[in-house]
């Protein structure tokens, strides 16, 4: 009885009501994982008082360095935990970040810097989007163009060259692709090794766009390689797939133009297995852009989440893993949702 006006909004809402359960779901998700985090950091050796310790350590000379180690007592060191929170079991730990973050809209202070982790989020995180937005594009426009044509090549000299390369960027590792690729940098002398020009937008903007064209080169060229492989190999599985099907033997004994065929019909139904894996690729993208943002020195939210690991810096590394997180479960949930429109057999909650 209950449950009955839920069940009369699902059948006259069934976009709508899908929509909001992957919400609930999104939202259960990103609860464990915060709670998981906050767990990981606890076990880890040592803690952020720890490093802030040792930056007050190696900020002086050797003499005086030990003299304040030494007169740094246990009782200080616990009121420093107790001040920073880090006294209190890593549940309830959990629990005030998240009343902070739900009720005051406040994602805290890095305990490093003392900076907020807002703003630090803020900073970087257009530069990471942008990277893997243009990444992603580029990907899905040569997949789709290389794919579809040498499906129509099938077993020709340039479609098994086509394929070979293609898993063979599949199965290059992307850490030896990235060293390569900045070596390739440093010995030449034709591509700056870091990704970053070393002036503001705000200071020369038309300057700023060509040097970050020219910076930003070899990583996107890096990820790029490492994405397209796979990418390329399904959609010409797919569309080979699609092409042996029947429906294309009774469209071409109709007289149906080739071209039609191909882009009316058969295009039509690789689109979902890459709407499907389009939200997998965009995951391993950001994950991927972590080491790259490491390697050329590109400051973006990768980057900012390795150094607060390493600093132990808990509020900046659950504030990054989190972002992440729920920016990967809107793709998945956007990729689910397009599939209804691209593809008139799917309707969410439906009989």
């Amino acid at each position: 009885m209950l449950l009955q006006p839920l069940y009369a909004f699902k059948r006259r809402f069934p976009l709508l009501s899908y929509i909001l359960n992957r919400l609930l779901t999104m939202a259960v998700m990103l609860f464990l994982l915060g709670l998981a985090v906050f767990g990981l950091m606890a076990l880890a050796p040592g803690d952020i008082v720890d490093q802030i310790m040792m930056q007050q350590l190696f900020s002086e000379n050797t003499g005086r360095a030990g003299q304040n180690l030494q007169s740094m007592s246990a009782d200080q060191l616990a009121a420093r935990r107790a001040e920073l929170g880090l006294d209190q079991p890593f549940y309830v730990q959990y629990f005030r970040w998240l009343n902070r973050v739900i009720v005051h809209k406040d994602l805290g202070v890095s305990l490093i810097s003392r900076a907020p982790v807002s703003f630090l989020i803020s900073s970087r995180i257009l530069n990471s989007l942008l990277l893997n937005v243009i990444s992603l594009v580029l990907i899905t426009v040569f997949s789709f163009a290389i794919g579809i044509y040498f499906s129509t090549k099938a077993g020709t000299r340039a479609d098994i060259a086509v394929t070979f390369f293609a898993l063979v960027l599949h199965a290059f590792p992307g850490l030896l692709l990235l060293i390569l690729l900045q070596l390739f940098a440093s010995v030449t002398g034709l591509f700056p090794v870091t990704a970053y020009p070393p002036f503001p937008f705000s200071t020369a903007p038309v300057k700023f766009v060509f040097s970050y064209a020219h910076h930003i080169f070899l990583p996107l060229l890096s990820a790029f390689l490492g994405g397209i492989g796979g990418s390329l190999r399904m959609i010409r599985a797919t569309m080979l797939d699609q092409l042996g099907q029947p429906y294309i033997t009774s469209l071409r004994s109709r007289g149906i133009a080739e071209w039609r065929i191909y882009f009316a019909h058969a295009f039509r139904n690789t689109l979902n297995p890459y709407i499907t894996g389009s939200a997998n690729l965009l995951a391993s993208l950001f994950s991927g852009s972590l080491i790259l943002e490491i390697i050329f020195a590109y400051p973006g939210i990768g980057r900012l989440m390795y150094e607060a690991v390493i600093q132990q810096d808990i509020n900046l590394v659950l504030a990054n893993i989190m972002f992440i997180s729920f920016l990967v479960l809107v793709g998945m949930a956007l990729a689910d949702i397009a599939l209804a429109f691209v593809d008139p057999r799917i309707r969410y909650g439906k009989e």
